[in-house]
């Protein structure tokens, strides 16, 4: 029986029991793995929101993202591998929309970015531990999710992307 699960998903270092659960996403880029590393570590007001406070750019570094007044995420970066993978853990987050009960649900949560080097596109492969299904606010942050890959990709290919405007 042949696999469902795309072969180049298989490289993705997370536990398989959680592999399926969490929030994957994996965009096709007419880009540079170096390219996509630097707006991972050091653009990412040029693409997710220009309210952007600390760095992004190496490993123990502290950087917080703001959506106006009452969206806010501060991560800590547990991993960078040049031109490979970047891994941020949310120490503190705060959603606060009147449609949701648990507005921290994204503390706990790790982002990992692997990218992957191809002859002319560079695939980025996002995996958000934590963000399930199950979690309030899959649907709403699912979403972003969407909103700011697409602005990734356009700033990769581009030079202009559509971050949050604060």
């Amino acid at each position: 029986m042949k696999s469902l699960i795309p072969s180049y998903l298989h490289k993705i270092v997370v536990p398989k029991k959680d592999l399926m659960d969490n929030y994957t996403n994996i965009i096709e880029v007419k880009t540079k793995a170096g390219k996509a590393y630097e707006a991972l570590t050091r653009e990412i007001p040029l693409w997710w929101t220009d309210m952007f406070e600390g760095s992004s750019s190496e490993t123990d570094s502290v950087f917080t993202i703001r959506f106006g007044e009452n969206i806010h995420k501060t991560m800590k970066v547990k991993e960078t591998v040049a031109d490979s993978k970047v891994i941020w853990y949310v120490e503190d987050s705060l959603i606060a929309l009147p449609e949701l009960k648990n507005q921290t649900e994204w503390i706990g949560t790790t982002i990992i970015w692997e990218i992957e080097k191809r002859e002319n596109t560079t695939l980025l492969h996002l995996t958000h531990i934590g963000l399930k299904p199950s979690v309030e606010c899959y649907e709403i942050c699912s979403n972003g999710w969407l909103q700011f890959l697409s602005s990734l990709k356009l700033f990769l290919e581009t030079g202009k992307g559509t971050p949050y405007k604060g």
